[in-house]
């Protein structure tokens, strides 16, 4: 037996039974064998099963074809794996081959190897996926050996790759009417979204769906929302609850203002809204400066408008409204127009240009100018006169955080409250100029209050409650899931009686048509390339319930006032840049209005592995849930060496030796000293005066670097049609 031993087991038979063994042959070789050769044969096989597999926890079997996979795992580990097929004997069902698996190939081995194996086990298991007949077939078997098994629920995809994987009620998670494991789940999760037009899904976005799995235990139904599915248990982020905050309503009757603004406010409104009532508690009729922060459509724009209307009425200065962008100034220049137009004289100065400012339509001895915050800046960085101001009110405030446009803002403040100061000392009459900012989102209310030393004018309020809901569409998807999300908002009705209707945000206009275009119940574009009479007539089809949608841009955004019960984000995207968690929220912020729902309703298209253009660092995927998770950002200017050379040069034109004074007064941190010196050796200042060059740099809004690509395409004689091209070409790079 020892020949017969060192073929089954090549690597110790010859330790194990001894050279003096050798030539002797046993029962299994020959039938005159005698003495004590299977005894010893026995044991050699106990001692290799010792040696290679040791102690057993598992032994797992499950039904392959027409024989059986064997895994044996020991501390969680899998030692051994094999197969196994059954053959019939007198006796019953008994192991007839065992091999086991090594790579690619299987060694075989005595069957009895198996039987001890199973003997040094403590537990036997056996899939449910095993059919019953061969499942009775190894009960018989172990039975054979006084061994139990029990039958598992185990997941078919771990046993067909040699892996036992139990799964329980708790665990199992279904598809294709079958149960696999979560680990499978997750597999075969990505191996759905690889085969998918959408993309490749990364961090919080896989997390996301991850946790959906687990959470529902159904693969089929997860995988849908991949293909823009609308399951609403699957789709729902979180929802912000509704909060509202105790604040004794002012009575407009007692507020003591000029009486044809008195007339009119009374005619519009019994009561202020509590954020305008909080406003006039704290001082803003006593011509404090004040800073306030509350939720979109609280009414927090009245604040400043009441203010710079009851001076302008009075001749008590001038009311200038600013904003960061030309299609929201154009849209209030119209509201105004519209509201005051019969009593005051309004112009709008939006500054659209860099290189030609004809002003034609604006008007500097108007009553109300709206204006953009460049626009205004221009006319103070080239002297123009703005008559007296009596009341500045600066929306969207937060825009002081943003890279480019932030510190022109915190100079531009500066640089009025100069104005204002300069004029006042002049003029006895005339006692200088209120400032109200407003701001729907601020993570630092404040230190920004204190920084613009103003009052603070802060109201948390949410009036209806917000589903925020997140689903998943490569850009051709997207409209056919719009089309569904506007079709069953607009058939339903809040228990006010007013039908459902949506916003429906996108990056660009041709974008807007697209969409509209694309969706069954009527629908308008509305952007900032629409004409006056085109924007009316869409709100007005909007507020009388005509049509179940309108598609806007981003950039339009703040100042979008229809009262939508649901915002869908088609894009993440403003332009090119992606949404700041302030503009997110100042966006969604449109759903639900208490007069009107009784819930609103944001739903996310995100496009796994998209980006709108390679200056794009992250996906919309990853930004979809920076900005669900993401926490209010403080907002600072800040100041590298070109913006704080920009903002100091145009001080230095307005203010001349007191520049380093609007400098201190700035909201963010000037290094003046250094700023100063680069405007010396660029040859933009001499001593505390502008040179021709500085002040040209100045008046069109020039960084160095642009200005020092003009001046090499000016003295190399190129045409200026080249000079703008070069310049867009590596703005583009």
């Amino acid at each position: 037996h020892v020949d017969h031993t060192r073929n089954q087991f090549p690597a110790v038979g010859q330790r194990v039974l001894g050279t003096s063994a050798r030539g002797r042959r046993c029962a299994d070789c020959s039938p005159s064998s005698t003495g004590d050769e299977p005894l010893k044969y026995l044991v050699s096989v106990s001692r290799v099963v010792s040696k290679q597999v040791g102690r057993v926890d598992t032994l797992f079997l499950h039904e392959t074809g027409d024989d059986f996979l064997v895994v044996v795992r020991r501390d969680g580990e899998r030692v051994l794996r094999g197969r196994l097929e059954l053959k019939q004997t007198g006796a019953g069902p008994r192991p007839g081959k065992f091999r086991i698996t090594r790579g690619s190939t299987d060694d075989p081995r005595d069957p009895d190897q198996f039987v001890e194996i199973a003997r040094r086990a403590s537990r036997i298991r056996i899939s449910e996926q095993t059919s019953t007949h061969r499942r009775d077939a190894l009960h018989e078997m172990l039975d054979g050996y006084q061994l139990e098994a029990l039958v598992v629920r185990t997941c078919r995809y771990c046993a067909s790759d040699g892996r036992y994987s139990p799964i329980t009620e708790e665990t199992a998670v279904a598809t294709d009417r079958e149960h696999i494991c979560p680990d499978c789940a997750k597999r075969e999760l990505e191996r759905e979204l690889d085969l998918s037009a959408s993309g490749r899904l990364t961090g919080a976005a896989q997390e996301r769906l991850e946790d959906l799995l687990l959470e529902t235990q159904d693969l089929d139904r997860v995988t849908n929302l991949l293909a823009g599915g609308l399951d609403p248990d699957l789709t729902r982020f979180d929802t912000v609850s509704a909060t509202t905050d105790e604040v004794d309503p002012v009575a407009t009757s007692t507020l003591n203002l000029h009486p044809e603004l008195q007339r009119r406010t009374e005619d519009r409104f019994e009561t202020l809204l509590p954020v305008q009532s909080l406003a006039v508690d704290n001082g803003l009729f006593d011509e404090r400066d004040q800073l306030v922060v509350s939720a979109t459509a609280t009414g927090k724009t009245l604040v400043g408008e009441l203010a710079g209307i009851d001076r302008a009425l009075n001749g008590e200065g001038k009311l200038l409204f600013l904003v960061p962008l030309v299609a929201l100034a154009n849209q209030k220049h119209e509201d105004f127009e519209e509201r005051y137009g019969d009593v005051l004289d309004v112009t709008i100065r939006v500054g659209a240009s860099r290189i030609n400012d004809d002003g034609n339509r604006f008007d500097p001895n108007a009553d109300v100018v709206v204006g953009t915050y460049e626009g205004i800046d221009h006319a103070l960085r080239t002297g123009k006169d703005l008559g007296d101001v009596g009341t500045v009110v600066i929306d969207e405030i937060h825009t002081l955080k943003e890279e480019e446009r932030g510190h022109r803002l915190d100079g531009l403040i500066s640089r009025l409250k100069y104005y204002c100061e300069q004029r006042s000392n002049d003029r006895r009459a005339y006692d200088g100029a209120q400032y109200v900012y407003l701001s729907a989102t601020v993570g630092n209310p404040e230190s920004l209050a204190a920084g613009l030393r103003a009052t603070l004018i802060e109201f948390e309020e949410r009036p209806v409650p917000i589903e925020r809901h997140v689903t998943f569409a490569d850009g051709r998807e997207k409209p056919d899931i719009i089309n569904k999300l506007v079709r069953r908002e607009f058939d339903s009705e809040s228990s006010k009686g007013y039908r459902g209707q949506t916003i429906v945000f996108t990056n660009s206009r041709r974008r807007c048509h697209q969409i509209s275009r694309k969706l069954e119940y009527d629908a308008a574009p509305y952007h900032a390339g629409l004409d006056y009479g085109q924007r009316k007539r869409v709100e007005r089809q909007f507020g009388d319930q005509d049509i179940a949608a309108v598609v806007t841009t981003a950039a339009l955004a703040a100042g979008v006032d229809f009262p939508a019960s649901q915002v869908l984000f088609d894009s993440l995207a403003m332009g090119i840049e992606w949404l700041s968690v302030q503009e997110f929220e100042q966006m969604l912020g449109r759903a639900g209005r208490p007069d009107y729902h009784d819930k609103g309703t944001v739903f996310l298209l995100v496009e796994p592995d998209c980006s709108y253009h390679n200056s794009m660092e992250m996906t919309e995927d990853e930004v979809a849930f920076k900005l669900l998770k993401g926490e209010m950002e403080d907002v600072v200017a800040r100041y590298d060496e070109t913006a704080a050379a920009e903002e100091t040069l145009a001080n230095v034109v307005v203010a001349g030796k007191r520049a380093k004074r609007l400098n201190d007064r700035m909201v963010g941190d000037v290094p003046t000293k250094h700023a100063v010196g680069k405007l010396l050796q660029w040859e933009f200042i001499d001593g505390f005066a502008a040179t021709p060059l500085g002040r040209a740099v100045c008046r069109h809004f020039l960084s160095p670097s642009d200005a020092f690509r003009i001046l090499d395409c000016i003295r190399s004689g190129t045409e200026p049609y080249d000079l703008v091209a070069e310049m867009e070409l590596q703005d583009a790079f």
